[in-house]
This record gives C-alpha cells, sequence and structure tokens, in this order.
C-alpha cells in the first residue's frame, strides 16, 4: 500500500482523529508559548536576536532587531492559535514547516558551536540548552509532519469565513502584550529580579563589612592567565609568579551581593569607575533609592536629560538616593555627564545583570531598604511634579490586572466569533430535531 492510501485508510479512525486533536493542541501549544514568552517581553527578546546577528557575522542588520523580535513573536503566536483551533489546516503548517525548516539547522548548529549560549526561544520563561533545543525541535518538526497528513480530515472549530477574525484577535493580543512589555514593563516578570526582590540580604545590611577578619575572606590569586581561590592559611608564594587580584567575604560571591527573591541566590556587583566593588556602600547605606539604569547609554538621547534631571531633584527633595547603573566605559559616562548636565552619580555594572533588573533604556527601579517597589521604563513615568511620593509613583502600572483584562477580552472575543459562526449550525440541528420529532408524533395509517 502507498503512503496516501494508508492516510486514507485510517484518517477515518477514531484513534487517528483523537491523535490529530492532540497533536494539534501540542504543535499548537508550543508555538502559542514560544510567542507569548517573546511577546511579553519584547526587550529580551531583542537582544537575543542581537546576540544570533553578532553570532552570524549579521552586525549590520542590528537596526531590525526589534522588528524582527516583535514579529517573530507575533507570527509563533499566531500559527500556534491557527494550528490549535483548525484555522487555515493548510497554509498554517506549511508557514509553520518553513519556520522550523530554518529554526531547526541553526539549533543544530548553535548546539555543535555553543555560540549563543542560550537559544532564547521560550524567553527567560524557561531556559533550555541548546541540544534540548534542538531535540524540541526535531519532535516539532515531526509532529508538523504528522498534521500535514491528517489535519484536513478534521474540521476546524471555526468556519472559513470567520478565521481571518480569529488571526485578527490574536494579533492585536500580542501585540498590545509587547506594547507594554516595551513602553513599560513585561507583564509578567520571568527574571530574576521580581517586585519585592531584596538587592541585598538582611545579614550583609546588618553586619556590613565590620568586625571580619583575615580569616573570613577568600583570596584571589592570578598564574598563568587562570584565577584560583586560596585562604588565609593557603596563601600562594608570589615569588613563584602568583599574582594578588583581590579577595572577597566568604559569605558572598566574589564582587557580588546575593539577591534574597525565593528563586535561588543570584548576585548583583556594582563597581566604581577603578575597579572596586562598592555594592555594599551603595545599597547598604540607601534606605530609599531612585536606581537609572542605562543598558546602552550612547543612545540615551539628551532629551531625556531632562527627564532624569527632574527625578533627581524631586528625589533628592524626598530625602532618596539616586544612583546611576552602566555598563559604559568611564569615557561614555564623562560624555553623557557633560552632555546631560547629570549630578547624580554613576557606576558601573555588568550589561547582562542589568538588563535582567528591569528592561529599558533608560529604565527607572525604585528601592525602599533595598528591595524593589516598582520598576518602569523612563518614558513611561509621568511628568515629575515636587513634591512627590516616590513609593506611589510608579505604582498605577498593575501588569497582573492589565494581562486579565487583555486575555479576558481576548477570550471573549474569541467566543462571540464561535457563536456567531457556528450559531446556524445550532439553529438547523433544532430545527432537525423538531421536524424528526414531529414526523414520530403523526399516527400511522395501515394500507
Amino acid at each position: 500500500m502507498t503512503i496516501k492510501a494508508i492516510i486514507n485508510a485510517v484518517k477515518g479512525e477514531k484513534w487517528c482523529q483523537l491523535l490529530t486533536v492532540l497533536m494539534r493542541l501540542t504543535v499548537g501549544g508550543v508555538f502559542i508559548f514560544s510567542g507569548f514568552t517573546k511577546g511579553i517581553d519584547p526587550w529580551g527578546t531583542f537582544y537575543k536576536v542581537n546576540d544570533y546577528l553578532t553570532a552570524l557575522g549579521l552586525d549590520q542588520w542590528d537596526g531590525t532587531a526589534l522588528f524582527i523580535a516583535v514579529a517573530l513573536a507575533a507570527l509563533e503566536f499566531m500559527l500556534g492559535v491557527a494550528i490549535a483551533v483548525g484555522a487555515y489546516r493548510r497554509s498554517s503548517l506549511w508557514i509553520a514547516l518553513l519556520l522550523m525548516l530554518v529554526m531547526t539547522p541553526l539549533t543544530l548548529w548553535l548546539a555543535v558551536t555553543g555560540a549563543v549560549p542560550d537559544c532564547g526561544c521560550f524567553g527567560d520563561a524557561w531556559h533550555l540548552s541548546n541540544w534540548a533545543t534542538f531535540g524540541k525541535n526535531v519532535l516539532l518538526l515531526l509532529g508538523i509532519i504528522y498534521l500535514m497528513m491528517f489535519n484536513l480530515s478534521l474540521r476546524g472549530v471555526y468556519g472559513p469565513a470567520v478565521q481571518w477574525m480569529v488571526m485578527a484577535a490574536s494579533f492585536a493580543l500580542i501585540m498590545a502584550i509587547a506594547y507594554y512589555g516595551y513602553f513599560t514593563q513585561p507583564l509578567i516578570d520571568y527574571r530574576p529580579y521580581p517586585i519585592g526582590t531584596r538587592l541585598i540580604s538582611d545579614s550583609v545590611e546588618d553586619n556590613g563589612d565590620e568586625g571580619e577578619s583575615e580569616d573570613d575572606f577568600i583570596f584571589i590569586y592570578a598564574k598563568d592567565g587562570e584565577e584560583h581561590e586560596f585562604s588565609i592559611d593557603s596563601l600562594p608564594n608570589e615569588d613563584e609568579g602568583w599574582e594578588y587580584v583581590t579577595r572577597y567575604h566568604a559569605r558572598r560571591p566574589h564582587g557580588k551581593v546575593i539577591v534574597q527573591n525565593g528563586q535561588g541566590d543570584n548576585s548583583i556587583a556594582i563597581m566604581d569607575e577603578n575597579g572596586n566593588d562598592v555594592t555594599i556602600d551603595v545599597l547598604a547605606d540607601s534606605r530609599r533609592a531612585l536606581l537609572l539604569l542605562f543598558p546602552d547609554l550612547t543612545q540615551v538621547g539628551v532629551v531625556n536629560s531632562f527627564a532624569l534631571n527632574e527625578l533627581n531633584d524631586a528625589a533628592l527633595v524626598a530625602e532618596a538616593d539616586v544612583i546611576g547603573l552602566t555598563p559604559a566605559t568611564p569615557a561614555q559616562v564623562e560624555q553623557w555627564k557633560d552632555r546631560s548636565m547629570a549630578s547624580y552619580p554613576i557606576y558601573y555594572m555588568d550589561d547582562s545583570e542589568l538588563k535582567m533588573v528591569a528592561r529599558g533604556n533608560p529604565a527607572v527601579v525604585y528601592l525602599e531598604d533595598g528591595a524593589i517597589k516598582w520598576k518602569r521604563t523612563l518614558s513611561s513615568l509621568d511628568d515629575v511634579e515636587q513634591p512627590i511620593e516616590l513609593s506611589e509613583m510608579g505604582k498605577d502600572y498593575d501588569a497582573d490586572s492589565i494581562l486579565a483584562s487583555l486575555t479576558s477580552v481576548y477570550i471573549v472575543v474569541l467566543l462571540v466569533i464561535l457563536a456567531i459562526n457556528r450559531t446556524h449550525l445550532l439553529v438547523r440541528y433544532f430545527m432537525i430535531k423538531r421536524r424528526n420529532k414531529a414526523k414520530n408524533k403523526q399516527p400511522k395509517t395501515d394500507n
């Protein structure tokens, strides 16, 4: 028997139809989740696309990274919805197949070379190794091939006349989610620093470095380009080529402060222009602080400096510290200070950690007693008016309520479309049932 004959023979079987429904939901669900996690954090997807472009030697395409990030999120989400509900049963699968024929070899290359450590296929919601990602894509590809053989044998939830409405509603939802994620903050914060995270632990804050003895420290020495850790009792001989680098307290990782957020130990490090770790000095001494985050200081326009300086003035009146953080070079920082007339101190922080704390360039994070109370992009904050209550300033953004409202409206729209689309079938069903009932009531006559 040919493959076509086998397909025709089994496609009417109940087990085959059930498997097709399960495959639709599985394949569609993966695409929905992938598109949703990309769309909810467009900044993170933007950064990841830039990583890919750099790894592929396509730096000249950096200007398109944001468009690619949002377009990919929308495409995956809409494809997932179409496959899950059986809309555009043929074309949706062909598009998904073409997408996977690009992504599967790409993830194999990543798995072999490690050019990009994390594929970012599910954003920060779920981190997979590159080999696990490749395996997932192979299975997804097999699921798509199965659906290409059997998908047409089963009707979709929506009729052809209204399928475009379902896609339009899905596009509107993912664009609204991406809008909030880009211009304010992600509606779901999958990163290690959500609201409520303490950026400095109670033990460090209470004890500081006072009363610490040499026995409490781990010493870092380098030899032949490699760094090694030593206790005070096992320090190496510098005459043998060992060079002292730094030391750190045994209570915390080198140059970092433990982050308490219920998601395991994460860490941040704030450095001064000489490379000295000043994390405890900066955070522990500030009961209230506004952190101004500049992931790319060279791309912050002078127009932002007016809002930043007004925010700085208002914070000082409210007796809160203002602290700038950036991975930029000291020369770039000095250039920014000259252009913006910034009077707040600016320290240095690792690029990846800075982007994890909050999204935006610049972004604003408000701390009370070392804990994050709110975070926003600068552009999403209202104009500063003195006097100002810093604790309430960024709280008008209720991410949970916004996401719940968007999702509720989306579900209601889909149900309304379904009701409009399938009402005639219900009417027809009841008319047939009524007609059959009337026939059964007619008296039988003997011939």
